[in-house]
């Protein structure tokens, strides 16, 4: 309606056949996505469909193309939420970012809870925005007239003759309400069995609910002869006519607001997943694969969590420098996605074939021109930003990809290695003191192997000497070798002595103990040398470094 009204109020007439149009290509899109289900039960969506169908390149695109818009949702949906939820009360106007970053942590802290726990919290929520929504068409299209009308009249500034142009951009603008359809096949390993099924049935019925409340909505907006106005939005235009302006209309504007911050719920729920695929693939860093008990993918959660609130930041939360850039990345998975399953049919050449490839041709060259329309209509105004974050993207894969592919090379991985022949060990353990934990890390090496040397490190020439008399007094049948330190250093010597070690070709292990107490947070009271001297290993040696704890039981 905003992109129409710029060819003047006359124009507005084609509000109703443009979001037809749009309901036909989310009916297109809804069974494209049932038939993505079915074929990668798996999750990925377009990554998954372009990966098997299109190529490895394409795969990258689709990838890329999906990150960006599921940042972006996040950003959206909680600047859009704040910024409603403002507008009902001015004085929150001043803290927009302070908002979104307080429900981007809630909705941080639900999802690494359980994703299965979340979609809970958000059920009620859920359905008192569903009853508003056709609260107001129901009761707006029974009323003969608006009951109350709200906002200021503005005028209308022609600045663009009706033609195809303007009814192209209309529809692109229009078409970013079906972003968001996508992440249920994204994310179907996060459904209960049978997921496929759940998941498609899902589907259904997310393109069942968003296609009545639109074509409704558009039906109550051509009926009532409804304009942009000033100080609204047209849903709360269609609200106070509906409603007029008591409890139930203030009711709907904050149930339209707590969803929209609540909308960024579908980025947690589907790019953790899309992202351990991406690991899976040798394109992330294997630890987006992992999953905690509930089970979350928490570095997912994490990530995203990160990535949305640099962006909000960086827009100080301001929803008209997001929305350039928002639906870009979506539009082109949806291509990808429809493009690939014509491929995808044409292949196996299966019944009905034909039919089910002109319906995903269709629906790629409408979702291509959209992505196209808005390109080249928000360019200057933000786009360009996608434009080359998602290229940067895919060379990041790419990157590491080839990163992966060149260790699995060194490491001769999926080829049978040499047969491992046995070898005489060296056991290490540094030791500050004679005390239990000198006993129970001695004890543990001996169990490791024969050869065992105590190393201790000290500053004078008595001290190691007088450490010396009290370890033959106590004589645990282990051999001591002392370390001059006159820096005071530690972990230095203990290094070098150990690379010495190394040169006898022996495998030599450095076991360190170390105290934990109790409670956790009084980890923080014990000596961290051990901690610091297994880092210098790792980073400098060869050698093996073991940790033995000594669990303290006071509290």
């Amino acid at each position: 309606m905003l992109v129409l009204v710029a060819a003047g109020t006359s124009a507005l007439r084609l509000t109703l056949p443009i979001t037809l149009a749009i309901a036909g290509l989310l009916v297109v899109l809804v069974v494209s996505y049932c038939q993505v289900i079915a074929v990668h039960p798996d999750g990925g969506g377009a990554y998954a469909v372009g990966k098997k169908d299109l190529g490895a390149t394409v795969s990258l695109l689709a990838a890329a193309s999906l990150v960006v818009d599921y940042v972006l949702t996040v950003a959206v949906s909680l600047a859009a939420g704040a910024a409603r939820l403002a507008s009902a009360f001015p004085s929150l106007t001043h803290h927009m970012l302070a908002m979104c970053l307080i429900g981007l942590a809630l909705i941080t802290a639900v999802n690494l809870w359980g994703i299965a726990e979340s979609a809970r919290v958000l059920m009620l929520p859920l359905v008192v925005f569903l009853s508003a929504i056709f609260g107001v068409i129901v009761v707006g299209l029974v009323r003969s007239h608006p009951a109350a009308v709200v906002g200021s009249a503005q005028p209308v500034h022609i600045s663009e003759a009706l033609g195809a142009i303007v009814i192209l951009k209309a529809f692109a603008a229009g078409c970013s309400a079906l972003t968001g359809i996508e992440a249920i096949a994204n994310a179907v390993p996060t459904f209960r069995e049978p997921r496929a099924r759940q998941a498609q049935r899902t589907e259904l019925m997310l393109g069942a609910l968003l296609g009545a409340m639109l074509i409704g909505l558009s039906v109550l907006i051509h009926r009532e002869h409804v304009a942009p106005r000033g100080g609204v939005t047209v849903l709360a235009q269609l609200t106070a006519g509906s409603f007029s302006t008591g409890w139930a209309y203030y009711a709907t504007n904050i149930a339209v607001t707590l969803v929209l911050a609540l909308a960024a719920n579908t980025s947690f729920g589907g790019l953790p997943v899309l992202m351990s695929l991406l690991s899976t693939d040798d394109r992330l860093p294997h630890l987006f694969c992992l999953r905690a008990e509930r089970p979350v993918y928490r570095y997912g959660v994490l990530t995203l969590a990160v990535l949305a609130t640099v962006l909000l930041i960086a827009v100080n939360a301001v929803t008209e420098r997001l929305i350039p850039l928002y639906a870009i990345g979506v539009f082109i998975g949806f291509t990808i996605s429809q493009s690939g399953l014509v491929r995808h049919w044409y292949g196996r050449r299966s019944p009905r074939w034909a039919v089910r490839a002109a319906l995903n041709g269709t629906g790629a060259v409408l979702t291509a021109t959209a992505a196209a329309v808005f390109v080249a209509s928000k360019f200057t105004s933000g786009a360009w930003m996608v434009v080359l974050t998602v290229p940067a993207l895919m060379l990041l894969f790419s990157r590491i990809q080839s990163y992966y592919r060149a260790v699995g090379l060194e490491l001769d991985l999926g080829r049978l290695p040499n047969r491992p022949l046995p070898a005489k060990s060296l056991v290490i353990v540094p030791v500050g003191s004679i005390s239990k934990l000198t006993e129970h890390a001695l004890h543990a090496a001996l169990s490791l192997g024969e050869d065992v040397i105590a190393v201790s490190v000290h500053p004078e020439a008595k001290q190691s000497a007088a450490f010396r008399t009290q370890w033959d007094h106590w004589n645990p049948g282990v051999r001591l070798d002392t370390l001059d330190s006159p820096h005071r250093s530690l972990v230095h010597p203990i290094v070098e002595y150990v690379r010495q070690a190394q040169q006898g070709h022996r495998q030599v292990a450095v076991l360190i103990p170390e105290v934990q107490p109790r409670r956790w947070r009084y980890r923080i009271l014990q000596n961290q040398r051990g901690l610091l001297l297994a880092t210098v290993l790792r980073a400098s040696t060869d050698v093996v470094v073991c940790t033995i704890p000594y669990r303290l039981n006071t509290r």
